[in-house]
């Protein structure tokens, strides 16, 4: 007992700026739970990955932020092997149909579809797999020419097609808002979720609203998000990478 408790707090140490970041992250979110929603909902923490050693993230995972947030297929290739089982992996950075095919057993959910080509061939794959793939409608809410996305004029549109595919459900809606962006941007997009939500489209649940990052997630809290993906904050300053 004396020698697993002296393991634990090992453990614990290992990485404590980390330690203090997923608490003040968790009070944080607590806080703006507090202030803007309802004392019964739940809002989830991914923890984004983007060129962080496994190690890092394990630590994340044994400390409770299992859920994992991936950019890039390849980089994501080579380490998945090495995190924690009780981890779970969605796909969130801009996917190329025909990479799709790499990640379609691996990763619980996909949260990048910006068009109806990509849900099919998410779709088809899926159907070989004799599995369904839960997915995020990704919207471009800052109309940026530099991120991709789906256009608000587009939206209902995209979903209602994507919700008819067989093998992927439509679970709700993924935005990144410019940097910088003022609340309105925000309060539109929940806007848009919740009219989609009562529109009931029949095979989309839109239960799911994740928005907001490391310089935001509490705004994005504010305003409807239930699932906020963290990475400079949790991890702290990020190495680029290009990936091939």
């Amino acid at each position: 007992m004396c020698n697993q408790a002296a393991q634990n707090q090992q453990t614990q140490m290992r990485y404590p700026q980390i330690l203090d970041n997923i608490k003040e992250i968790r009070e944080n979110v607590e806080n703006a739970k507090a202030k803007y929603r309802k004392s019964d909902e739940c809002i989830s923490i991914m923890a984004v990955t983007k060129t962080i050693e496994p190690d890092k993230i394990n630590f994340a995972i044994e400390n409770g932020l299992t859920l994992l947030g991936e950019n890039r297929v390849q980089e994501y290739l080579s380490k998945k092997d090495e995190y924690l089982p009780q981890s779970s992996v969605h796909f969130i950075g801009h996917l190329q149909t025909n990479k799709v095919k790499y990640i379609i057993n691996d990763v619980t959910m996909i949260q990048s579809v910006d068009s109806l080509k990509l849900a099919g061939e998410i779709d088809r794959l899926a159907a070989k797999n004799g599995r369904t793939m839960d997915v995020l409608i990704e919207v471009n809410i800052g109309d940026e020419q530099s991120k991709s996305g789906v256009s608000a004029d587009e939206l209902t549109e995209l979903v209602v097609q994507a919700a008819q595919l067989k093998s992927i459900h439509v679970r709700g809606l993924m935005a990144i808002p410019p940097i910088g962006a003022d609340e309105s941007v925000f309060a539109r997009m929940n806007e848009l979720f919740l009219t989609l939500k009562e529109s009931a489209i029949e095979g989309a649940d839109m239960d799911i609203l994740s928005m907001g990052m490391s310089s935001d997630y509490e705004l994005a809290i504010k305003h409807g998000s239930n699932l906020v993906r963290i990475g400079t904050k949790l991890f702290g300053a990020r190495k680029y990478i290009t990936e091939g």
